[in-house]
């Protein structure tokens, strides 16, 4: 296959970082990135024996590409600390919004609320499995909890709640209501549980430094997106449930 053709295909990895100031939201330029290429090393290097694998980095707009020995290797970017933080408590975040959705079958028959719940519980699921993949692969714990200290971070400071988590007493009070309480409930506390998650996006985006991770980046504005939409209908949902009464 000719070069050019791979190349309008999406041969070459996404290997940018987001450079952004605080509060920007998608100002992306190139950095350094190392493309790794075997079999089309003739085409783009011109001379070079065929099959031979080559390891390339693009040069800025205007400079020329570097070829770099064949032993190179990509590596991950570095990350701040603001990333790690993030996803550490956002896994927390996620775990008690399934937690609430855990609920909704043995607590309600409303129809839409069985709707909603299972697709946040879907949804965040993954998401939490995804968070804890980006973790591992960078050596972070993921959890900010200290083992078998619950309510304790890693330096051994009680933990404060991340933004829009449900108290104990609210998931108590969750737990003991049933039919259209249960209903009015959930959609509430998820309301709050949704609003946090927007403020730690907000958080993460405006910390210097912070949110330039590409799957980052995608993943927090997701969250921000979806969670507003989910919003919006569950807002709309305990309005019918106030009309009805």
């Amino acid at each position: 296959m000719p070069l050019s053709s791979w190349l309008s295909m999406g041969g070459f990895p996404r290997m940018f970082r987001i450079d952004r100031g605080p509060g920007a939201r998608a100002a992306a330029g190139p950095a350094v990135a190392v493309c790794l290429l075997a079999g089309f090393a003739a085409a783009s290097l011109g001379g070079q024996q065929a099959g031979s694998p080559a390891v390339v980095q693009p040069g800025a707009p205007g400079e020329p590409t570097k070829t770099l020995p064949a032993s190179t290797h990509a590596t991950l970017p570095p990350i701040a600390a603001a990333d790690v933080e993030f996803m550490q408590g956002m896994i927390m975040h996620h775990s008690q919004a399934v937690e609430m959705t855990a609920l909704i079958p043995s607590h309600t028959a409303n129809k839409d609320v069985r709707a909603i719940g299972a697709k946040i519980s879907s949804s965040q699921a993954d998401e939490i499995r995804m968070m804890q993949r980006w973790l591992a692969a960078r050596g972070q714990a993921t959890s900010m909890e200290m083992p078998g200290m619950p309510g304790m971070d890693m330096s051994g400071k009680p933990m404060a709640p991340m933004p829009g988590m449900l108290t104990p007493e609210q998931m108590e009070a969750l737990r003991n209501a049933h039919g259209a309480e249960f209903d009015r409930l959930f959609l509430t506390g998820m309301i709050q549980h949704h609003t946090g998650a927007l403020v730690m996006v907000k958080d993460l985006f405006n910390t210097a430094g912070a949110g330039q991770d590409a799957e980052i980046f995608d993943f927090a504005t997701d969250v921000d997106n979806g969670q507003r939409a989910e919003i919006r209908i569950m807002q709309g949902m305990l309005r019918n449930l106030e009309n009805k009464n």
